[in-house]
């Protein structure tokens, strides 16, 4: 049997390895989307430049799941064009995939309840009812107009 004290303080020191983890990657992110940014427009961040293409426009949140953990980014926003990370990109196959999957799912009969249960079965964090009957409205405008 191992020491109560022991096996908390081994829990501890891994929290505060996957918190420095997680601070490091965004701090990674952050750089790599200002330079990203500062591409995209002309110009860095507060930099007067005649060469500049945008503006920049705030910020919005998204958060990131990695293997260490929830990573909280503030994607930079443009006043023209739109601006996504290079690197969250891949993220976009795996969710066209799951979409994939969730209406064929759905047209073969599985109720959007046993969505969720599904998502979760295939590593996802889960889906709402809402969620599902937002992605399958294409598939009911399909048949619908089929049909008709």
């Amino acid at each position: 049997m191992t020491n109560p004290m022991m096996a908390l303080r081994a829990l501890v020191e891994k929290i505060a390895d996957a918190d420095l983890l997680r601070e490091k990657i965004g701090f990674a992110a952050e750089r790599l989307m200002e330079l990203e940014v500062g591409a995209r427009t002309g110009a860095d961040y507060g930099e007067k430049s005649t060469d500049r293409q945008a503006q920049r426009n705030g910020y919005r949140d998204r958060d990131w799941q990695t293997r260490a953990g929830s990573v909280e980014l503030r994607i930079p926003r443009l006043r023209t064009g739109s601006y996504f990370p290079s690197f969250l990109e891949p993220r976009r196959s795996v969710e066209k995939a799951l979409t994939a999957v969730i209406q064929e799912a759905y047209v073969h009969g599985v109720s959007t309840r046993s969505m969720d249960d599904l998502v979760q079965a295939m590593g996802g964090t889960g889906i709402s009812k809402s969620q599902v009957s937002r992605l399958c409205e294409d598939i009911d405008e399909r048949v619908d107009a089929f049909l008709t």
